[in-house]
């Protein structure tokens, strides 16, 4: 994993790349690189690129970056990891094709030499690159299908500034400060800002699943080339996939690395069921790591027993980390510096990732992904069931908003305020979803932010319109919350998190059940009668998981954040629970500025 940067001048009247702030830019992106450094400058000052590399595959000098091909025809600075970078050596070998380095930047470079931009539908793995075409005087940007991997961008109608951070960029010091009404809406909305959007009006992140290509002729032309909604529709009815040898296949190529691998490891049957497979494929001596919280030790909540159990089963080499709302306290502003973007979730992910760097490890693999794909939330029952008996009475939304004026004062003081919107909000899959996720309701929002902000930010994201319109390109009940899920709560929450959390500590953070070819495979039978589950997902390892496990109810991963803001950590002003968490880190995010 690491951090890239790149400055495009692309228009004639562009000042020169400078490169004092190509490497403030890098630099600011430190700890996601810490093993080595680079930048180019092309001479004539129009196009830049840097890298701060966190070596996993390669692990010489040859394979630094940024890295050129056939002296300077093409250059690339990459994040991520090609998980199938060998076939696709082995089959550019057979072209004729000779390779210097033992690297996937290098596979990379010939394969867009043999496919130009066409080269992501052959990638399997998470990446963000930017690639300069010397020939043609063009940038080429790309992110993997399910934004595993972040690329921010900045265009002032002049020059392209890129990133793997919102910070870094703004940390050059050439990137417009104002605000983006719609990112802020999105965090409070969410409880994350969801893209493409970020707090700040002139950065961008380029979606999940899309390219993007500038050049010095002013062409500027995104495409998508993977999207949830779509791959769903698109999937055709077929004999169901072998779900064992499936999950074995992805989570044999995320164990690709030229260092160790572990797993980050809870009760849940998603992480247990990583472990189980990849101690198949990786022998003995497979490192675990569990977080466990000192408010929950020794109670119904304390997951580390049953994990503690995981591990015996599989031979694990595996530690317990314990936090307590102290430690919190202590870490608190590395928190919030590390938080890229703000976000209500991610401390626990920061305090395992740390966890594992302390073990010396470079790569840990986690369960994420896994209630989305076999429908483990509550969300897959609710939501179709709250539609289904609401959603074909007419009228009933536009009788709902008269309900919720009426009733959304008292219900706020004396439930949840969510209860008043049950009517208006309960008709369609978008709206549903909304109710269920949202953080504070569209209601709200001028009790949160400033009235004007909040009306722009509202009008300027359509979270309705967006949500619908994933909900309605997908058949199913079940399937829409899947894609739902997918493209909202996991793309923009929780890859994210697990992105600036992980590399706070260095520590790069793969997820085997958020993978395109894995996604294909089940797509046609995911969310339908019959279709596999996290029951058939959990049976898959050949060693089976411990009965105590599997019999133990889905009760969600908690960390006690109300209590450690009770317990000292709170902003003084008497706000609790999540969305008094939610106020502070929208503080912390804004009183930083840019």
């Amino acid at each position: 994993m690491c951090g890239i940067a790149a400055i495009f001048a692309y228009r004639p009247d562009a000042a020169d790349v400078e490169r004092a702030e190509l490497v403030a830019i890098r630099e600011a992106m430190r700890a996601r690189g810490p093993d080595g450094e680079g930048a180019w400058i092309a001479a004539d000052g129009r196009v830049g690129l840097a890298h701060r590399r966190l070596a996993i595959i390669d692990l010489s000098e040859d394979a630094a970056q940024p890295m050129d091909f056939a002296n300077g025809r093409y250059r690339i600075t990459y994040n991520g990891e090609i998980y199938n970078f060998r076939a696709l050596r082995e089959g550019l070998e057979s072209q004729g094709r000779v390779f210097t380095t033992e690297s996937d930047t290098e596979v990379l470079l010939h394969l867009y030499d043999a496919l130009g931009a066409d080269m992501v539908h052959e990638l399997r793995g998470m990446y963000a690159f930017a690639l300069w075409d010397e020939a043609k005087q063009g940038l080429l940007l790309a992110r993997d299908p399910f934004g595993i991997k972040p690329l921010y961008y900045a265009d002032d109608g002049k020059t392209l500034r890129v990133a793997s951070q919102v910070k870094a960029l703004l940390g050059g010091g050439r990137v417009d400060g104002a605000a983006d009404a719609a990112g802020h809406v999105g965090f409070f909305l969410f409880g994350y800002v969801p893209e493409p959007h970020t707090l700040y009006r002139a950065v961008r992140a380029l979606p999940a699943g899309h390219t993007l290509w500038v050049d010095a002729a002013g062409t500027r032309r995104m495409d998508r080339y993977f999207d949830v909604a779509a791959a769903f529709a698109e999937s055709a009815d077929g004999p169901p996939a072998d779900l064992r040898a499936a999950l074995s296949d992805s989570v044999r190529h995320h164990l690709v690395a030229d260092v160790p691998v572990g797993v980050f490891l809870s009760a849940g049957l998603d992480s247990a069921t990583i472990v189980g497979l990849a101690s198949e494929c990786h022998g003995a001596n497979l490192d675990t790591m569990t977080l466990g919280f000192e408010e929950f030790r020794g109670g119904p909540r304390d997951e580390t027993p049953l994990a503690e159990e995981v591990a015996r089963t599989y031979g694990t080499r595996h530690r317990t980390e314990w936090v307590a709302g102290a430690a919190f306290r202590d870490h608190l502003a590395d928190v919030f510096a590390a938080m890229d973007q703000p976000t209500i979730d991610g401390v626990n992910v920061y305090f395992v990732a740390k966890a594992a760097a302390s073990l010396g490890l470079k790569v840990a693999m986690s369960g994420l992904g896994g209630d989305e794909l076999f429908g483990g939330y509550d969300s897959f029952r609710q939501i179709p069931a709250l539609v289904g008996a609401l959603g074909r009475l007419p009228g009933l939304r536009a009788l709902g908003r008269g309900v919720r004026v009426v009733s959304a004062p008292v219900a706020k003081r004396l439930t949840s305020p969510k209860l008043a919107g049950l009517l208006e909000y309960g008709t369609t899959y978008g709206d549903a979803y909304l109710l269920r996720r949202g953080l504070f309701m569209p209601w709200e929002l001028a009790d949160v932010l400033e009235p004007d902000m909040a009306r722009e930010g509202w009008r300027a994201l359509q979270p309705l319109v967006r949500l619908e319109d994933c909900a309605s390109r997908v058949s199913g009940p079940r399937r829409k919350v899947a894609a739902l899920e997918m493209a909202w709560y996991m793309r923009n929450q929780l890859l994210r998190d697990a992105d600036w959390a992980g590399m706070a500590h260095s520590l790069e953070i793969r997820v085997p059940f958020v993978d395109a070819r894995l996604f294909r495979s089940l797509a046609p039978h995911v969310g339908r009668p019959g279709g596999p589950d996290k029951g058939a997902m959990a049976r898959t390892p050949a060693t089976p998981l411990p009965g105590a496990v599997l019999a133990r109810p889905k009760s969600g991963f908690s960390i006690p954040v109300r209590d450690w803001l009770q317990g000292g950590a709170g902003n003084g002003r008497g706000e609790r629970g999540l969305r008094g968490w939610a106020r502070r880190v929208y503080r912390e995010a804004t009183a930083a500025g840019p």
